[in-house]
């Protein structure tokens, strides 16, 4: 359970840091983002594996790029359902999920 906690505010506090750096995003404090950490792994669990699945044809032609599409589109979909998050637009949502895969990654790596 305190792993859970742990990787909850990790989660969040990348999702602050990726908010200061990707313009158009929005977080107002670590309430909306631990919320937002909550909603967008339960996107992650519940939705990702039925879009992956219904555009496995277009990732294959891809070469997976589209996952990054995905992504973007989870993390959207977070910030609808989120009070206090603001993503404007698919532009900053796409470079927002790239960031935050990249912080992940390093995450990760040195975990």
């Amino acid at each position: 359970m305190l792993s859970f906690f742990a990787h909850l505010i990790l989660s969040a506090g990348l999702l602050l840091l990726m908010a200061h750096l990707v313009r158009g995003v929005q977080i107002e404090g670590w309430g909306s983002a631990l919320i937002g950490a909550l909603v967008l792994g339960f996107v992650n669990a519940v939705v990702r594996p039925v879009m992956v699945m219904l555009t496995f044809p277009l990732t294959v032609i891809t070469l997976g790029l589209f996952l990054w599409v995905i992504n973007a589109l989870m993390l959207w979909l977070m910030a609808a359902l989120v009070p206090g998050v603001r993503v404007q637009g698919f532009g900053p949502a796409l470079m927002g999920s790239l960031v935050l895969t990249l912080l992940n990654l390093a995450v990760e790596l040195f975990t």
